[in-house]
C-alpha cells in the first residue's frame, strides 16, 4: 500500500490553523511540530507552539515559565516599573489566574503609589492561591499606603498565620503598629522579626528608635557581631541603630564613632552635592524678588483652610502638628508630598493658579470632615513663595529651634528618603542651615506678617501660653485638650512618632553638648 506524500509546509500550516480554530490543539501541535522538523526556525510555527504550550499550562492552572518570571522580577528589581507592569499585564492575558504574576503586578503598582490598584491585584493573587502568605503581607503594605493601618495589621497577621517564620511580615506589622501608636506591640513585633532574621538591618534601626537600651542588652551584642564583619548588608542602618544603643548606655564616644561611619556610608549612597541646593535657593529668591507674581484672587474661598507647618527637619514640626490635630476642628494630614509634586516639575516657572487648584483638590481627596487641615512637610519652607501666592488664605507656622540642636538631631537620624543628603556631613549641614535661614529671612521680608515664627524652646518652657498663641494665630478657639496632645490617637509616620506620644519635656535642645568636642566642625561653621 503506497504512503501519502508528506505535507508541504504551507499545507501543514493551513491544516494546523484549522485544527486550532476548532479546538483540536493536539492535532494543531502535531502539525506545527511537523513544520518545525522541516524548518526549525519557522517563525509562525514557533510562535504557535509557544501559544499552545501556554494555553495548556493555563488550562492546567499553572504559572508562566520560570524564565519568564525571572525576567519579570529582574525588571521590577531594576526599577523598570512601567516595563514590569506592561509585562505583567501581557502575561495575565495568558495566565489570568496566576498568583505570582498578580502578586508582582500589585508590587509594581504599589511602587508607583497606586495603592488602590495594588490592593485589587493582591486580591486576585489571594483568590488564585488562598495560602499565599507573601500576597497577604504585600496587601498589608498597600493598605498602609492608603492609611488603613488597622486593616494592614490584619493582613500581616494572616501572613504570619500562614507562614510563622515570615520575618518581613513581622517587620511590616511592627511599622504599622508604630504608626498607630501601639509602641509596645510594635517593639514585640520588631523583636520577633529579628529573632527570625538577626541581620534585618531596618528592623534594628526602627527598634532602636522605640526602646531605651540597658547594659547587657542582647540586641547590642547582635549589632556588635554584625558590624564586626567587613561587608554587612544594611551596614549603614546598623550603624545608626548601634549609635542609639551606645548613647542610651552612656558610651558616647562609641556612639559618635558609629554615627560618623553611618553618615559617611549614607553620604556615599546618596552622592549629595550642596551646589545643587545653593543654586535652588538662589533661584527661588530670584523668582520672587522684584516684580514677583501677585497673590491669586480666589473667586470663592477654599472649603478647607490649610495650615503649613514648616522649618528644618527635627525642629519640632511634629509636636506642633500634634497639638493642632488634637483640636476638634483640625485634621492632621502629616507630611504631604503634594506641594513638591506641584512645584518641582514647573521650576523656575510660577503657575499660581495650577498650584492652588491642585493643592485644594488634594485636600478634598482626603475626604475628612474637619475644615482645617495641617500639612507638616518641613521642607515646604522652600516653597513658601508658591504657597502664599497661590493660597492667600493659608496659615504658615514656622517652627524654629536652636541651630546646633536642630543640626545635631538631623545628623544622628537616618532618613529613608533621599532628600536629606546635606545631613551626612557636618560642614554641609551647617551651610544648608544657613541657606535655610537666609531663605526664611527673604520670605519674611517678602510676605511680612503672613508667617508666624514659633520657638520650640519657648513652647516647651511655657506650654500653655505657647499653645494659646498658636491656636489664636490659626483662628482656632481655645481647647484645654490641646495641652494633652500626647493622648491623641492618630497615625504619625515621622521620626518623631514616639516623642509626640509623650508629655512635653524640656532639655532636648542641650543634648548635643555631650558631643561638644566632636561637633566642633559644625558649631564653628554655624558661628561663621
Amino acid at each position: 500500500m503506497s504512503q501519502s506524500p508528506p505535507l508541504t509546509i504551507r499545507e501543514a500550516l493551513s491544516r494546523a490553523k484549522k485544527a486550532s480554530k476548532r479546538g483540536d490543539n493536539a492535532l494543531a501541535a502535531q502539525l506545527f511540530s511537523a513544520v518545525l522538523r522541516q524548518q526549525p526556525d519557522h517563525p509562525v510555527a514557533k510562535k504557535a507552539i509557544r501559544k499552545l504550550q501556554r494555553a495548556a499550562s493555563k488550562q492546567a492552572g499553572s504559572e508562566p515559565a520560570p524564565r519568564e518570571m525571572e525576567a519579570l522580577i529582574h525588571a521590577y528589581n531594576a526599577g523598570h516599573l512601567e516595563a514590569a507592569e506592561k509585562s505583567c499585564r501581557r502575561l495575565l492575558g495568558e495566565f489570568p489566574q496566576s498568583a505570582l504574576v498578580n502578586n508582582l503586578l500589585g508590587s509594581t503598582l504599589q511602587s508607583q503609589g497606586r495603592f488602590d490598584e495594588a490592593v485589587k491585584a493582591f486580591d486576585e493573587a489571594i483568590r488564585a492561591r488562598p495560602d499565599f502568605a507573601e500576597a497577604y503581607s504585600n496587601r498589608g503594605n498597600a493598605l498602609k499606603g492608603l492609611g488603613r493601618f488597622a486593616d494592614s495589621v490584619g493582613n500581616y497577621d494572616k501572613a504570619i498565620t500562614l507562614k510563622p517564620d515570615f520575618a518581613d511580615a513581622y517587620y511590616n506589622r511592627a511599622n504599622a503598629l508604630k504608626d498607630l501608636g501601639e509602641l509596645d506591640a510594635a517593639i514585640a513585633s520588631y523583636e520577633n522579626a529579628l529573632r527570625l532574621r538577626p541581620d534585618l538591618a531596618p528592623a534594628h534601626r526602627n527598634l532602636s528608635a522605640l526602646k531605651t537600651y540597658e547594659e547587657g542588652d542582647a540586641q547590642i551584642e547582635i549589632l556588635e557581631r554584625l558590624l564586626s564583619g567587613e561587608r554587612v548588608p544594611g551596614r549603614t542602618e546598623l550603624c545608626f541603630a548601634a549609635a542609639k544603643a551606645y548613647e542610651d548606655i552612656g558610651q558616647y564616644e562609641k556612639s559618635f564613632d558609629r554615627l560618623e561611619e553611618g553618615n559617611r556610608l549614607r553620604g556615599q549612597e546618596l552622592g549629595y552635592n550642596i551646589d545643587a541646593d545653593r543654586q535652588l535657593f538662589a533661584e527661588l529668591r530670584d523668582m520672587f524678588a522684584g516684580e514677583a507674581p501677585a497673590a491669586v484672587e480666589p473667586q470663592e474661598p477654599a472649603a478647607v483652610l490649610p495650615i503649613f507647618i514648616v522649618g528644618m527637619m527635627r525642629s519640632g514640626t511634629s509636636l506642633v502638628e500634634q497639638i493642632l490635630a488634637t483640636h476638634d476642628a483640625v485634621h492632621g494630614a502629616g507630611e504631604l508630598e503634594t506641594m513638591n509634586h506641584l512645584v518641582v516639575p514647573t521650576l523656575p516657572r510660577i503657575d499660581s493658579d495650577a498650584v492652588r487648584r491642585g493643592y485644594l483638590e488634594s485636600l478634598d481627596a482626603l475626604g475628612v470632615s474637619e475644615k482645617v487641615v495641617t500639612d507638616k512637610m518641613p521642607m515646604n519652607f522652600r516653597w513658601l513663595g508658591h504657597i502664599l501666592t497661590a493660597l492667600p488664605e493659608a496659615k504658615v507656622v514656622h517652627v524654629q529651634r536652636d541651630a546646633t540642636a536642630t543640626c545635631w538631631s538631623i545628623y544622628k537620624h537616618y532618613f529613608p528618603d533621599e532628600g536629606h543628603g546635606y545631613g551626612c556631613d557636618l560642614r554641609d549641614l551647617a551651610e544648608y542651615y544657613r541657606l535655610y535661614e537666609d531663605l526664611m529671612a527673604f520670605w519674611r521680608e517678602r510676605f511680612r506678617d503672613r508667617i508666624c515664627d514659633l520657638s520650640y524652646e519657648a513652647l516647651t518652657e511655657n506650654q500653655e501660653q505657647g499653645t494659646r498663641n498658636l491656636l489664636a494665630y490659626c483662628g482656632l478657639d481655645w481647647q484645654e485638650s490641646c495641652l494633652d496632645f500626647h493622648r491623641t490617637k492618630r497615625r504619625v509616620r515621622t521620626l518623631s512618632a514616639t516623642q509626640v506620644r509623650r508629655e512635653m519635656y524640656q532639655g532636648s535642645s542641650q543634648a548635643w553638648r555631650r558631643y561638644e568636642d566632636r561637633l566642633r566642625p559644625l558649631t564653628e561653621a554655624l558661628e561663621r
